[in-house]
Formats: structure tokens, sequence, C-alpha cells
């Protein structure tokens, strides 16, 4: 079963570019060529888009084969199929990897375990619960890459012709 995704390097020092699109290809197994333009948010650094497609667990490996490079600021997911839920992969630097499950409509899916951990934690007093579901949730995440998710002058424009 296949599935497709997208690959959003937020920053990537330029030294760094050809390294990426060498990991990337290293999993797709085919030649990769990404369409660098430059980050506003981080000046110095590049950013690009890359639509794959390919089995389910592709965005797993783009992860790992990416998550090594401590400069680089990078997300994938990967839509549901037939056969699996959708994922969503964010790094940063700061914060390392998140990982999530996502449903049909790209809602983050929680393990209920994770729930009851949290609310454990909470209970115990070691954190606040609002603070444990926005880690769930991805939020610390989601707070450092907004800046670097918008879209500079010049890049790429995404239309979507499907409305769910």
């Amino acid at each position: 079963m296949t599935t497709r995704g997208v690959l959003y390097v937020h920053s990537a020092p330029r030294a760094l570019c050809p390294h990426v699109e060498w990991a990337v290809a290293g999993v797709l197994g085919a030649r990769v060529q990404l369409d660098w333009i430059r980050q506003p948010a981080s000046p110095g650094t590049w950013r690009a888009e890359f639509s794959w497609r390919g089995e389910v667990g592709t965005a797993s490996k783009l992860a790992s084969a990416l998550r090594g490079w401590q400069l680089l600021r990078f997300e994938v997911t990967a839509e549901p199929c037939a056969t699996a839920e959708g994922e969503r992969y964010s790094a940063t630097p700061e914060l390392g990897i998140f990982h999530a499950v996502t449903g049909i409509h790209g809602d983050i899916l929680v393990p209920e375990d994770r729930l009851r951990a949290a609310v454990a934690r909470a209970a115990q007093g070691e954190t606040q619960l609002e603070a444990e579901v926005a880690r769930l949730l991805g939020k610390p995440w989601d707070d450092e890459l907004e800046p670097f998710r918008y879209a500079g002058e010049g890049a790429p424009v995404r239309w979507l012709h499907q409305v769910v």
C-alpha cells in the first residue's frame, strides 16, 4: 500500500542542503533535487518543500534520515490510507522530534494511555494538565516552527483543489 506526503525543510544552512537531498534520495530510492529558496525567518538558511509518494512508513524513514542534523528544522507529513493512519513529524534543534498520528481530517490522535499518563502526572502535581495536553498535541513544536512556515516572498504556492 502506498501513501503520499510532504517534506517541509523549514531551515537548513546552505552547506547542509545537498546532504538533505542525498538523505531523501536514499529513502525514496530515486534522485531528488529540491527547489531551495532563502528562509527570511532565519537569514543564512534555506527552505524547500517536496511532495513524495511511497510505501506506508516512508514518513518515518524520512524523519529518521534527517533527525541527526542539529541545525535543521523540518516537518514530514503522510496522508492516511486504507491500511494506515496519517503521520506528522516535526523537528527543531531545540526540541528534537515530535511524532503524531493524524486522522483523515488532519486532527492529531492521542492514544488513551498517553492521555491517562498526562492526567496522572498532573494529578500528582508534577505538571499542569494544560501543559501536558499542549505537549501531546505538539504545541511547543508548532510555536517554534510557525515563523518558519510562513512562505516568504518568492516561495512556491500550493493550490488545493479538493475540499473535505
